[in-house]
């Protein structure tokens, strides 16, 4: 992988990025950290992050601005306007992340992670994300007690273990390890004062070895291209001396040897040579090749009675398999544009047809082969939570929810007492009807009234199947009979963007569903064309499942029905 450029380079070389650089230093003049540095301090080591990770011109300004929105009076608008809505796009991903918080339930972790995914729609902004927690991480002593305990559990919970599942191994260890002295300072000093030696100990003792792995694989024609050592991180390091009653001698990977080749035939050759000099700890040989970790991390991992009796871990990589285990789908982007023959500075984001990846899979679908820049980019695009919202009650839990799904939906996922007694809700500290159709990242509070019951006009439009049979049930056990309504067709509503051929891509979808569109009526709100079809669709389901196809086409920004 090419080396990036450094930030002070691609400020001289690029004039956009110059630009923002120059914004970011106006709109934060005269503002201060915790720690008494200027404010600008922060966005500059957020975008250099970014830049190091060899991201594209429109990450870097986004990281150079990330804060402004939340922090100065320059607005999304401006951005927009002075540096296009891609930019303004990834700004307002990263601030909405920003005012999420990890209230410390366990088991809300998953959910928090999916919800975060959602609300980014796009990986960069988690990139960008990562790197603004990374030099806030770096500055938390500056913070009271009681904040940075808070912030450290958030960034080892939620932020390291985000990196993991994207395959950022680096960043994910670095912020446990600077999370670590906050959530757990006794143990940290407890740490420092009993290993320190142990570690210079095992250092010089690899420093010995390397020359003699090296001999070994120069004889057996082996061209390696690096042999180093990685120190294992405090943080996974008392995890593991947890395990193991606190005896440090148990411990065998203190130290690991890592072994750079070129390829793949060259990793397995590695191996067979180590195997062939030092025998093998039983059972200790891991193939992270044939069968990756669910992150997508890839390797040999060996252990053997190495040299002077020592056991000795070893990893063997190739040089891609290196840069993804430190920087993740970061070095997929910088490797898909180094087979480009466009420079750095011209990486260019591209907007085709969306790629889908499986968060059930842990976005393992990062080991696939994209045929150029353009397609692996499109590949950060999240669309996996399409199809679900994540909203937040009062006490921070978060509620996985249909898409479209409103107050109702939610009340009933709480508890069915909670939406048979709903009488109202807020969002986001707004009152809203019933109906309202909640999107991912609200804040919603249900009022209940005693004696209450549910309304069967609720059945009009809740979206999730509990809230439905919940209200039917409860309908039932109150003596009420649900009146049969004659429904006669179905009327589709879609904004759109006012792109040549999206009129025809919208009529194949229903053509290829088997639903029969009867009129077709166009007007212009005060942005996008509003498209309705009329259809002979009683169906509920069959309606539903043919929104979920439509939401496919990138030129649709909003879709909704009715049924008459």
């Amino acid at each position: 992988m090419s080396k990036a450029p450094k930030i002070e380079n691609l400020i001289l070389k690029n004039e956009r990025i110059k630009k923002a650089y120059n914004l970011a230093t106006r709109i934060h003049q005269g503002q201060k950290r915790k720690n008494g540095e200027p404010y600008f301090n922060h966005v500059l080591a957020t975008a250099e992050t970014v830049a190091e990770w060899e991201l594209d011109e429109t990450s870097i300004i986004a990281a150079l601005l990330h804060d402004s929105v939340e922090d100065t009076n320059y607005s999304l608008e401006e951005i927009k306007k002075e540096f296009g809505e891609e930019v303004s796009f990834l700004v307002d991903g990263v601030t909405k992340l920003g005012k999420i918080k990890y209230r410390g339930i366990e088991r809300q972790v998953e959910n928090l992670l999916k919800m975060m995914l959602a609300l980014s729609q796009d990986l960069r902004v988690i990139i960008i994300k990562l790197a603004d927690r990374f030099h806030n991480m770096k500055t938390l002593s500056a913070l009271p007690p009681q904040k940075q305990k808070r912030i450290a559990l958030e960034t080892s919970e939620i932020y390291a273990s985000l990196a993991y599942r994207l395959g950022m191994q680096w960043i994910s260890g670095e912020l446990e390890d600077l999370a670590f002295p906050y959530i757990y300072p006794k143990e940290y000093r407890w740490l420092i004062d009993n290993i320190k030696e142990k570690y210079e100990e095992r250092t010089s003792y690899t420093e010995k070895t390397k020359p003699i792995i090296e001999e070994k694989l120069e004889n057996a024609k082996i061209e390696v291209l690096k042999i180093d050592s990685r120190a294992k991180r405090y943080s996974s390091l008392y995890k593991k001396l947890l395990r193991y009653d606190m005896d440090i001698e148990k411990i065998h990977d203190l130290i690991a040897l890592r072994i750079i080749v070129k390829n793949i035939e060259d990793c397995y050759a590695v191996l067979g040579v180590i195997h062939n000099n030092w025998p093998p700890l039983p059972n200790r040989i891991k193939d992270y090749i044939a069968l990756p970790k669910p992150n997508g991390y890839r390797g040999l991992h060996t252990t053997v009675f190495f040299i002077e009796n020592k056991i000795t871990e070893i990893q063997i990589k190739t040089q891609g398999m290196h840069e993804e285990a430190e920087t993740g789908i970061a070095a997929h982007w910088a490797y898909e544009l180094s087979k480009d023959t466009k420079k750095y500075m011209d990486k260019q984001p591209s907007f085709a047809n969306k790629r889908e990846l499986q968060w059930i899979n842990q976005l393992k679908n990062w080991q696939n082969e994209f045929s150029n820049p353009e397609e692996f980019l499109e590949s950060l695009k999240i669309d996996f939570f399409k199809d679900r919202i994540f909203v937040i009650t009062p006490k921070g839990r978060v509620i996985d929810l249909p898409a479209d799904s409103t107050p109702v939906d939610f009340a009933y996922q709480i508890h069915t007492d909670i939406g048979n007694s709903c009488s109202g809700a807020k969002v986001n500290g707004k009152i809203v009807s019933l109906n309202y159709v909640l999107n991912s990242g609200d804040l919603v509070e249900i009022h209940t009234q005693k004696n209450k019951k549910a309304s069967e006009s609720w059945l009009d439009f809740v979206k999730s199947t509990n809230a439905r049979s919940n209200i039917r049930s409860s309908l039932k056990e109150s003596g009420k009979k649900l009146i049969s309504k004659e429904i006669n067709g179905s009327e589709v509503k879609i904004i759109a963007e006012d792109n040549i051929g999206v009129l025809k891509e919208i009529t194949k979808i229903f053509s290829r569903n088997r639903v029969n569109i009867s009129s077709i009526n166009t007007f212009t709100n005060a942005k996008f064309p509003v498209i309705k079809f009329k259809c002979d669709v009683t169906d509920r389901r069959k309606i539903e499942k043919l929104i979920l196809k439509l939401k496919v086409i990138p030129s649709i920004k909003e879709i909704n029905y009715h049924m008459f």
